[in-house]
């Protein structure tokens, strides 16, 4: 495995923030997901504030739903923006679209509707993050560790990180990707669970495991668990 990387050759980011929410129900009808407050800030805030600390040369959000109220707020950040319009392209569309942005080279992409209590994900990555095996490192944590989580977890994974579909981690949302996959893909509007999908049947698909707790904040209960999480010490 290789060491942290310095800030200079840090991955940039891309923050997911172009959803409508619905999730949320009514919290949403007039404010972004994203600007939720969680903890008396945005909730992409908690995000941002993960991904500045480990220094990328750029910062880049994809904005669709009220993307108004984001703009007012993530510009005096320094963060870039990519309008996605007439219609939402799901995480890999939107990412692709906003490649013009993030360059050629390896990025990180982050959730924005989650709560991480621990270790910096950003970093925790960069630290395991070994391009000449992976083609996509993904931050899981067990569901043991999970709060606001219903269900199963997404992976399995084997003695030498590489992940499979089914099992008890969870994807956390965070992750560092090569993106030359994406020009492969036909569709305008599609997840990057397809470009995971071809990254795993070359056995380039990884996962590093989390070693804090981590929060789900995609519905209104999820609030008070993150809150709850934020101001209190777990085990």
């Amino acid at each position: 495995m290789s060491g942290a990387t310095s800030p200079r050759s840090c991955p940039n980011v891309m923050l997911f923030a172009a959803g409508f929410g619905t999730r949320m129900k009514a919290l949403t009808q007039s404010c972004p997901k994203p600007m939720i407050p969680v903890a008396g800030r945005p909730l992409i805030d908690h995000t941002l504030q993960l991904a500045q600390a480990i220094q990328p040369q750029r910062i880049v959000a994809n904005l669709h739903y009220l993307p108004q109220v984001l703009e007012t707020h993530l510009t005096p950040k320094a963060v870039l923006l990519s309008h996605e319009s007439p219609q939402v392209l799901d995480t890999g569309g939107g990412l692709r679209q906003a490649l013009p942005l993030l360059g050629t080279d390896p990025v990180f992409t982050a959730n924005t509707d989650v709560i991480w209590k621990g270790d910096n994900p950003f970093q925790v990555a960069l630290n395991a993050w070994d391009p000449a095996r992976m083609d996509a490192l993904l931050v899981c944590i067990p569901i043991s560790r999970c709060r606001g989580r219903t269900g199963s977890g997404d992976f399995t994974c084997d003695s030498e990180g590489r992940i499979s579909r089914g099992g008890d981690l969870v994807y956390g949302g965070v992750q560092i990707l090569k993106t030359e996959g994406l020009h492969r893909i036909e569709e305008e509007v599609f997840s990057l669970n397809l470009l995971w999908n071809d990254i795993a049947s070359r056995d380039h698909l990884f996962a590093v495991e989390y070693p804090g707790h981590w929060c789900d904040v995609g519905h209104p209960e999820g609030i008070t668990i993150a809150e709850d999480l934020i101001a209190n010490d777990v085990v």
